[in-house]
C-alpha cells in the first residue's frame, strides 16, 4: 500500500491484517467484558515482524492521506476515506475513524461490497457499545463474504454482544460456530438457558480434554461445582453439595489463588453447617485479593448465626462500604438491627435495600418498613431512649475503623480504581468515581448497577487469569472494580422473605446494560453519550436523545459499560479478493436503477429484470434505495461515487442474461478468471445485504388503524369451490381472511380432531407443552404485574395426549368452581376501576398449552387426514398448486398437519410463518380464539420494536403492545375465530393468537404458485441468512424441483425462478472449476428418493449439489455436511474433507434449458401450468 510516497513495509501490512483486537493488559480486557479466550485465538506478530515495525510511524500515513484529501478540494476517491478510517482504527482514534467511515459511506454507493469497511465500522460501534449497530455491521460482513479473514473474531464478538442482549440462542450459535460445544462460554450459555443437563455434559466433556490448561480446568470445575450447589434439578441436596465441594476443591488444586473458588467453597460449607470450614474459606477468599461485598456479607451471616452480633455488624458494614447498593447486605443488616431491638436503624437499612436496583423483594421490604413504622408510632414516648442499645447505630457503625484484614485490600482496591478511572476517563465520561473508605454517613441511594440473586455468581474473579471463561460485567463500576474473570452460575428463584441470606452479584446480567434502539429513519442515535456527540458533530445529523438514554430497563446512560477496547488491526483483504457469494438467491437484492417514485413498491428488480443487475444506480430492495435503508450511517449517496473498472479480457457476468442456453452460462463462468474466481468485485455480482422495510408511506390516519377483517360466509360446497374465493384469499391486499361456516358447508367431521377422539386414537402421542401466564388477550405484563412488556416468557416440557386431555378437563372443572365462587365478588367490584385494575394485573396463574402435535403419520391419523381432502384445492395440505408439495420431503408443521390443544389464555406469540408462506388454521372448538394480525409491509416496524426490547424477531417470543403499534401507525386486524372457521393468513402476515375458551386447532402452511409468494419467500430466505437463522424451506432445492415439475406462464414468477437457477448453476460450475484446479476429487453420491435438502452443520445455510463432508463421517456413512466456507475454515486445503456430488452438471443444464416460459394457450402438457 502506498500513500503520498510513503510506502508501508510488508511487516506493517502483516500487523494491520493480524492485529484487530489485541491490546491492553489482561485487567483491561476483563474489565471491559472480553473473554480471555479471545486473546488466545488471535494471531500474534512474530518477533521478526515486531522488529520490522520499529520506526514505522502510522501517523505519517494518516497525515499523508489527510493532506491528499485537502489538496483534492472535494474530488476525492472514496477509498481514501476508507483507508483513513482503517488507519485511525489502528491508532485507536475512534472519533476520526468513525468520521472517515461516514464519509466513505456517503460517497460510495456500493459500500456494502467492501467487507473490510463494514468490519471496521462494526469495530468502532463495538468500541462505543452501540451493540445493535455493531451486530448489523458484523452480520453484513458474514453475509457478503463468509470467508472474510476475521470471521472467527466476528463470531466471538457477536456471541458476546448477543449474550449481553440476553439473546442466548444467538449467542450459543455463534460460540458453536466459533469453536464447538466443548467451550466454557458455551457450557455457561446452556446454564443461562436453564439447560442444566446439557451444561453439565458440556463441562464434563471439556474436563476429558487432553492437555487442558490449568486455568481452564480450574474455571470449568468452579462452574460445575457452583452449578451443582445452586440447581435443584441436578439431584438431592446431599449429593449435590458433596459433588460441588469435590469440584471446588479440585478447582483450587488447579488454581489455589482463586478467591472466587474459595468463596464458593465457603458458601457450600455454610449450607451444610460446617461453620469453621466456611470461615476459613471466606478468609482465604479475602487473602487472595478478593475483597468483595458478597464475601463480607456471607461472613456477616455466619457471625449472626453464631450469635455474634457485633462481629456480624462489622462484616455487613464492610460489605455495604464496598458496594453501597448491595441489597442483600442492607437487608441482612436490617434484620440484625431488628433482632437487637433497634427498629430505627432497621428501617434505614431496609430503605437502602429497597433503593437498590438489585433488590428482588421490594414489596415485602416495603410492607416490613410500614409495619415497623406503625410499631414505633404505638410505642410509649421515650421508651426506646431508655433502652440500652446492643449495637452502635448505623451512623456510628459507618465510621468505625475497618477491620485490619480489609484495610490493606481496600486501600489497594481504591488505588486500582482511581487508576482505572483515569485511564478510561476519555472514553467513559459517565463512569462513576471511586468512593472513599469512610463516609460521613451511609448512602441513601444506589450507586452501582449490579443485580443480586440468591443463587447467582458473585462478581470478582482471578487477577490475570487467562484462558478462563470470562463474561461481560453488569455495569461500569463492576468493570472498574473487578479485574479478574467472573465465573457465573444459573440463577434460581430468589428468597422472598426477610430471613438471612446472601445474594451474590450477577456480573453477566444485562439488567443495567443499555442497548441502542433502532435509529429512526434519517437520524443517528446511540446508547453512548460520547458517540451521540460524535454523530452530531461529525455526521451533521441529529442525535436521538431518547435513544441515547435508552436502556433495557430504562436505566440512565451513566450506567452503561464503556469497554476498554483492545488494539485494533487493520486492513483485511480488499473486496476484489473476496470469494463468490455463497447464496445464489442473494439475487433478491442486486443493484438496479432507482425508481422515479421514491415510494414505488415494485418487485425485486433483479429478479424481474436481471439484465440490470450490474447497474450502477443506487441499491434497491423492495423498491427502496439506500436513502430508505435502516443503516445507522444514513447519508445520501453522492452522484460522483467511485466506479470500479472491469479488467480487460474478462466477460462481465451481467452480460449473461437468463435467456441463453446453459452452455453459454458455463462458458461465461470459465471466462471469469483462473479457477473460476473473478478478480473484480463487479464480476462477483454480489448483492447488498437485505434490510427490514420501512413502513408504507404516507402513514394511515388513526381511524384506519383498526380495519375490519375480511370475512366470507359459506352456505354450501359450491361456495367453497368458487374460484373467486381463492383469488380473494391470495390477493396481497388482504393480509388475513376468515372463512366462516366452512365446516358446515363442506360437512367436515371436526369431531375427528376432538380431544376425546384423539385420546381414543393415540393416547400416548407426544405433546409439547408450553407453561405460560394467563393474561388478558390485548396485554402482556411481567410476572409481577408491574409493567407491560413485549417479551412473552414460557417454559417447555413434554407430555402425552391423554395426560394433556386430563389437564384440559380438570382445568374446565376448576374454572366452573372458581366462576361460581367469584360471581358475587365480581358483582361487588364491578363499579370499582381500582379493583378491576388490580384484578387485571395479577397475580397471574400458570397454564399449560399443548402445541406442535405432529399429525404427519398417515397410519396413525388416516381418518383425520382423509377428512381434510374435502377442502378446496388451494387450502389443502397437498396439491399441485402448493409450492410446499414440490419440496420433495416432509417439513413438519409446514407440509404436514399440526394440532394445538388449548385452555383459556393459551398463547401463540407473535411471528411470521416460516419463509413467509401462507397458513391455514381451522378451529375445532368448542371454544373460540382471538386473533391479531398486521400486514406484511409493517414487519420492519415490529422488528425494530423487538430490537429495542432485546428480543430476536425471528426466534424470540414476543407479544406486541398494541399501544406501541398504534402510536407508530401500524394497523391491527382483530377478530374472533369460532368453531368451524378457517383463517387464511396471507403471505408474510404477522400474527399472534390467544385462546378464549377450551379448544383444539389444526394448522399447516400453503405456498400459492404466485410471483408474490415466491418473492417474499426468497426475501425471507436471504434475511434468515443475514441473521444466521436456518431457513426451514430450502428455496434453492425447491426452485430446481419447480423447474422440473411445473410449467410457468406468469412472466414475473418465471424470471425469478430462472434467475435463481442461473445463479445456482453459476455457483456450482465455479465451485467445480476451483476444486478440480486444486486437484480435489469429486465423489459421486447422488440423491435418494425423498432425501431432505442438506444444510451446513455449522452455519445452517442450505448446501446444494456439492456436499463437503468430513472424512471421518464419510467413512462412517453419517455425512456431517459443511458448506464450502465452513469447510475451508476447518481445513484451508480441504485435506480433512470429501466432496460429494449429488447432481451431474449435465442434469442441471438440462433442467435449466427445459425450463421455459409458456403461453397459456400452449398448456397441453401433462405438467401443471401456472
Amino acid at each position: 500500500m502506498k500513500s503520498c510516497g510513503v510506502s508501508l513495509p510488508a511487516a506493517a501490512s502483516a500487523a494491520a491484517a493480524r492485529s484487530l483486537g489485541v491490546a491492553g493488559n489482561d485487567e483491561e480486557k476483563m474489565a471491559s467484558g472480553k473473554a480471555t479466550e479471545i486473546e488466545e485465538d488471535f494471531p500474534k506478530l512474530t518477533a521478526q515482524e515486531k522488529e520490522s515495525l520499529v520506526g514505522i510511524d502510522r501517523l505519517a500515513d494518516v497525515f499523508c492521506y489527510e493532506a491528499l484529501v485537502l489538496k483534492a478540494e472535494g474530488k476525492v476517491d472514496p477509498d481514501i476515506f476508507c483507508q483513513l478510517g482503517h488507519f485511525n482504527l489502528l491508532l485507536e482514534d475512534y472519533p476520526k475513524a468513525l468520521s472517515a467511515y461516514q464519509r466513505y459511506f456517503s460517497l460510495q454507493s456500493d459500500y456494502w461490497k467492501n467487507a473490510a469497511f463494514l468490519y471496521g465500522l462494526g469495530m468502532v460501534y463495538f468500541h462505543y457499545n452501540a451493540f445493535q449497530w455493531a451486530i448489523k455491521a458484523f452480520q453484513e460482513v458474514l453475509y457478503i463474504d463468509p470467508s472474510f479473514s476475521r470471521v472467527k473474531e466476528i463470531h466471538l464478538r457477536l456471541g458476546l454482544m448477543f449474550k449481553v442482549n440476553t439473546d442466548y440462542e444467538s449467542s450459543l450459535k455463534n460460540h458453536k460456530t466459533l469453536s464447538g460445544l466443548n467451550n466454557p462460554p458455551v457450557s455457561f450459555l446452556f446454564s443461562l438457558q436453564k439447560k442444566y443437563r446439557a451444561a453439565k455434559e458440556a463441562y464434563e466433556s471439556l474436563l476429558q480434554t487432553e492437555n487442558l490448561p490449568a486455568q481452564v480446568k480450574a474455571t470449568t470445575l468452579q462452574q460445575l461445582g457452583w452449578m451443582h450447589h445452586t440447581v435443584e434439578q441436578l439431584g438431592d441436596k446431599g449429593t449435590k453439595d458433596s459433588y460441588a465441594i469435590q469440584c471446588l476443591q479440585k478447582s483450587l488444586e488447579a488454581d489455589p489463588n482463586s478467591g472466587q473458588s474459595w468463596y464458593f467453597l465457603g458458601r457450600c460449607y455454610s449450607s451444610i453447617g460446617k461453620v469453621q470450614d466456611a470461615f476459613i474459606s471466606y478468609r482465604q477468599s479475602i487473602d487472595k485479593s478478593e475483597a468483595s461485598a458478597d464475601t463480607w456479607c456471607s461472613i456477616g451471616v455466619l457471625y449472626q448465626q453464631q450469635n455474634q452480633p457485633m462481629d456480624a455488624l462489622q462484616a455487613y458494614i464492610c460489605a455495604v462500604q464496598l458496594d453501597h447498593s448491595h441489597a442483600a447486605a442492607w437487608m441482612d443488616l436490617g434484620t440484625l438491627y431488628e433482632s437487637c431491638g433497634q427498629p430505627h436503624d432497621a428501617i434505614k437499612c431496609y430503605i437502602n435495600a429497597t433503593r437498590s436496583k438489585a433488590c428482588l423483594n421490594t414489596a415485602a421490604l416495603t410492607q416490613r418498613i410500614k409495619l415497623l413504622q406503625a410499631q414505633l408510632c404505638n410505642l410509649q414516648p421515650g421508651s426506646l431512649q431508655n433502652k440500652s442499645k446492643m449495637l452502635p447505630s448505623i451512623e456510628e457503625a459507618w465510621s468505625l475503623p475497618i477491620p485490619a484484614e480489609l484495610t490493606s485490600r481496600q486501600g489497594a482496591l481504591n488505588t486500582a480504581q482511581a487508576q482505572q478511572v483515569r485511564s478510561t476517563s476519555s472514553l467513559s465520561p459517565t463512569s462513576p468515581q471511586t468512593t472513599p473508605n469512610h463516609l460521613s454517613s451511609p448512602p441513601h441511594s444506589a450507586t452501582t448497577s449490579g443485580v443480586h440473586t440468591k443463587d447467582a455468581t458473585p462478581s470478582g474473579g482471578n487477577n490475570g487469569s487467562s484462558g478462563a471463561a470470562a463474561t461481560l460485567p453488569s455495569g461500569p463500576e463492576a468493570a472498574i472494580r473487578h479485574s479478574g474473570g467472573t465465573p457465573h452460575s444459573p440463577g434460581t428463584a430468589p428468597a422472598q422473605g426477610l430471613t438471612n441470606h446472601v445474594q451474590p452479584r450477577v456480573t453477566d446480567s444485562s439488567t443495567s446494560l443499555s442497548q441502542p434502539g433502532s435509529p429512526a429513519p434519517g437520524v443517528l442515535s446511540s446508547d453512548n453519550p460520547q458517540l451521540s456527540a460524535l454523530l452530531k458533530g461529525k455526521a451533521n445529523t441529529t442525535s436521538n436523545d431518547d435513544n441515547s438514554n435508552y436502556s433495557n430497563h430504562g436505566g440512565p446512560s451513566s450506567e452503561k459499560i464503556n469497554n476498554v477496547h483492545p488494539g485494533l488491526h487493520g486492513a483485511a483483504k480488499p473486496a476484489s479478493e473476496h470469494s463468490v457469494a455463497s447464496s445464489p438467491l442473494s439475487a433478491t437484492a442486486t443493484p438496479s436503477p432507482r425508481p422515479a417514485d421514491p415510494h414505488a413498491t415494485n418487485s425485486l428488480s433483479c429478479l424481474n429484470s436481471p439484465s440490470n443487475s450490474n447497474s450502477q444506480g443506487p441499491v434497491t430492495l423492495n423498491g427502496k434505495g439506500p436513502e430508505d435503508s435502516q443503516s445507522p450511517l444514513k447519508v445520501e449517496p453522492s452522484g460522483g461515487a467511485h466506479k470500479h473498472a472491469v479488467p480487460a479480457g474478462l466477460a462481465p457476468w451481467s452480460s449473461v442474461s437468463i435467456y441463453p442456453s446453459s452452455s453459454e452460462v458455463l462458458k461465461a463462468c470459465r471466462n471469469l478468471g483462473k479457477n473460476g474466481l473473478s478478480t473484480s468485485s463487479i464480476l462477483l455480482d454480489r448483492c447488498p445485504p437485505p434490510r427490514s422495510p420501512r413502513p408504507p408511506s404516507p402513514p394511515l390516519p388513526k381511524d384506519k388503524l383498526n380495519p375490519p377483517t375480511p370475512s366470507i360466509y359459506l352456505e354450501n360446497k359450491r361456495d367453497a369451490f368458487f374460484p373467486p374465493l381463492h383469488q380473494f384469499c391470495t390477493n396481497p391486499a388482504n393480509p388475513v381472511t376468515v372463512i366462516r361456516g366452512l365446516a358446515g358447508a363442506l360437512k367436515l367431521d371436526l369431531g375427528l380432531f376432538s380431544t376425546k377422539t384423539l385420546v381414543e386414537a393415540n393416547p400416548d402421542h407426544l405433546v409439547e407443552v408450553r407453561t405460560q401466564l394467563a393474561q388478558p388477550t390485548d396485554e402482556n405484563w411481567d410476572p409481577s404485574g408491574s409493567r407491560k412488556m413485549w417479551r412473552c416468557e414460557s417454559s417447555r416440557s413434554h407430555t402425552t395426549i391423554i395426560k394433556y386431555a386430563q389437564y384440559q378437563a380438570s382445568s374446565f372443572q376448576e374454572s366452573l368452581r372458581e366462576e361460581n365462587e367469584k360471581k358475587k365478588e365480581v358483582e361487588a367490584e364491578a363499579g370499582s376501576s381500582d379493583s378491576m385494575m388490580r384484578r387485571r394485573k395479577g397475580p397471574f396463574k400458570h397454564l399449560k398449552f399443548g402445541t406442535n402435535i405432529d399429525l404427519s403419520d398417515e397410519k396413525k391419523w388416516k381418518q383425520q387426514l382423509q377428512e381434510l381432502s374435502k377442502l378446496p384445492a388451494f387450502s389443502r395440505v397437498v396439491s399441485a398448486g402448493n409450492l410446499l408439495s414440490h419440496v420433495g420431503h416432509t417439513i413438519l408443521g409446514m407440509n404436514t398437519v399440526q394440532l394445538y390443544m388449548k385452555v383459556p389464555g393459551s398463547r401463540t406469540p407473535g411471528h411470521q410463518e416460516n419463509n413467509n408462506f401462507c397458513s391455514v388454521n381451522i378451529n375445532i372448538g368448542p371454544g373460540d380464539c382471538e386473533w391479531f394480525a398486521v400486514p406484511e409491509p409493517y414487519w420492519g416496524v415490529i422488528n425494530d420494536f423487538c430490537e429495542r426490547n432485546n428480543i430476536n424477531f425471528l426466534m424470540g417470543s414476543w407479544w406486541p403492545n398494541l399501544e406501541d403499534l398504534y402510536e407508530t401507525n401500524v394497523p391491527v386486524y382483530r377478530f374472533i375465530q369460532r368453531p368451524g372457521d378457517l383463517v387464511w393468513l396471507n403471505t408474510g402476515t404477522i400474527h399472534w393468537v390467544q385462546a378464549i375458551g377450551w379448544c383444539n386447532n389444526i394448522a399447516w402452511n400453503v405456498g400459492p404458485l404466485t410471483a408474490h409468494q415466491y418473492k417474499l419467500a426468497v426475501e425471507r430466505y436471504e434475511w434468515n441468512k443475514l441473521q444466521s437463522v436456518k431457513s426451514i424451506v430450502p428455496m434453492i432445492h425447491l426452485s430446481w424441483n419447480m423447474a422440473r415439475n411445473i410449467k410457468v406462464s406468469d412472466h414475473k414468477l418465471f424470471e425469478m425462478i430462472k434467475y435463481c437457477l442461473l445463479r445456482t448453476l453459476k455457483q456450482c460450475q465455479m465451485q467445480r472449476e476451483l476444486l478440480l484446479a486444486a486437484g480435489k476429487e469429486l465423489v459421486w453420491h447422488g440423491r435418494t428418493q425423498n432425501e431432505p435438502a442438506h444444510y451446513c452443520s455449522i452455519c445452517e445455510v442450505e448446501v446444494f449439489d456439492l456436499l463437503f463432508v468430513t472424512s471421518e463421517s464419510n467413512s462412517r456413512k453419517t455425512y456431517v455436511v459443511h458448506c464450502q466456507d465452513c469447510a475451508r475454515r476447518g481445513s484451508t486445503n480441504l485435506d480433512n474433507f470429501v466432496v460429494l456430488e449429488q447432481y451431474k452438471i449435465e442434469d442441471l443444464t438440462q433442467v435449466y434449458d427445459q425450463f421455459t416460459l409458456v403461453s397459456i394457450r400452449r398448456t397441453t402438457s401433462s405438467r401443471r401450468s401456472v
